[in-house]
């Protein structure tokens, strides 16, 4: 149970920071750029691999009990 948990909680992080990602794809194309800049995309993909662990140091006590 505690594997699933873990895995839910890491697949719910990705999944809210692709959701910020796509965000500003309706915006004007000029400002793009500045969004979607290798700095910012950079630093999203680094966010991909530490934000759930993060997520999952804060979140352990639901994690370890299992829903009670």
């Amino acid at each position: 149970m505690i594997a699933a948990r873990m895995a839910a909680a890491v697949l719910i992080t990705w999944a809210a920071l692709i959701a910020l990602l796509l965000v500003p794809s309706p915006l004007p194309e000029h400002w793009r750029y500045y969004i979607y800049s290798p700095a910012s995309v950079g630093l999203w993909l680094l966010a991909m691999l530490v934000a759930p662990v993060v997520v999952c140091t804060v979140k352990w006590p639901w994690i370890k009990s299992g829903g009670r």
